[in-house]
């Protein structure tokens, strides 16, 4: 078994304006708006959900809420490195997701292959669930060569796919899709997603504030080849490129998903940080260069 082809949706996590709970409703709508597009599932609880700043009742909360508003298949994201503290994340959303789990992303948490291999293999036989690997080194801290990735990940079966967020992307993927039977997502906000198709991956997994644009690029791609998906991309290129911005990515990606009506606030919680004026007053002008973007009438008025 392997996660399926295309895109996998990351969901960002809303909050009430004053960041002290969990907005449920715009929760759901951004997972009903996901499915009406057509993506081939979701993940939950990843970096763009602020998972590490949500209590293990919210991560719940966020499970509950989209498992109960729509129908698609699910990745579940555990922020935590050492086994008891994965574990643990495991046990509090593992019931909360149902049937509807087909994988719970856990982090590279070692460079060392044999560790790595062990602690992915214990998790798997702990949980009883199938897993998706994450090797993301900017937020965990741990880089690990992509050919003792590829030896620790062939010896869980349990694996189904790979997330690969090492940074530059595409020689990575370009290994790993090579290596393995199972798939393998890029991530990095889109940034490489065209490249990364080229080489190998299956689709993308990654927050975005206009996964419409991620569908259009993997399906022309699937369709078509390199040419029509550079052809589609490129018109979504500008806004992939401003919104990731280190330390203010999230903030722009909210704010976003808030002019399009997606959310109803765009908090962030603490360290993330709030962008500037000037860059809201850009990223406007991105939104409304950008096809299949439809702003509220309020912003459109204003």
């Amino acid at each position: 078994m392997s996660l399926a082809p295309g895109v996998w949706g990351v969901l960002a996590t809303p909050f009430t304006p004053d960041g002290t709970a969990v907005d449920t409703k715009s929760l759901a709508r951004q997972a009903v708006h996901y499915e009406h597009l057509g993506a081939t599932g979701l993940t939950v609880l990843g970096v763009f959900g602020e998972a590490v700043r949500l209590t293990p009742a919210e991560r719940r909360t966020v499970v509950d809420t989209v498992v109960a508003a729509c129908n698609l298949p699910l990745v579940v994201g555990i922020s935590s490195l050492a086994l008891d503290d994965v574990l643990a994340e495991a046990a509090n959303v593992v019931p909360a997701a149902l049937d509807r789990l087909s994988g719970l992303m856990i982090q590279v948490s070692t460079p060392d292959p044999d560790a790595l291999g062990k602690h992915l293999a214990t998790v798997a036989q702990e949980t009883d669930r199938p897993l998706v690997v994450q090797d993301y080194p900017v937020i965990t801290g741990i880089p690990i060569a992509t050919t003792d990735l590829v030896h620790a990940v062939q010896a869980v079966p349990q694996i189904v796919a790979v997330k690969s967020e090492s940074s530059p992307s595409p020689p990575a993927v370009a290994i790993l899709a090579a290596a393995l039977d199972i798939p393998v997502f890029g991530g990095l906000g889109g940034t490489c997603l065209l490249d990364e198709l080229a080489v190998g991956a299956a689709g993308a997994m990654t927050g975005f504030s206009v996964p419409e644009g991620l569908l259009a690029c993997v399906t022309a791609y699937s369709e078509g080849g390199f040419d029509r998906a550079r052809e589609v991309w490129r018109d979504y290129l500008p806004l992939v490129n401003f919104e990731f911005q280190s330390g203010i990515a999230l903030g722009l990606r909210k704010h976003s998903l808030l002019l399009r009506g997606l959310i109803a606030s765009d908090a962030v919680r603490t360290p993330g940080a709030v962008p500037p004026p000037e860059m809201l007053r850009v990223l406007l002008q991105h939104l409304a260069r950008t096809p299949g973007v439809e702003l509220r009438d309020d912003v459109l008025a204003g």
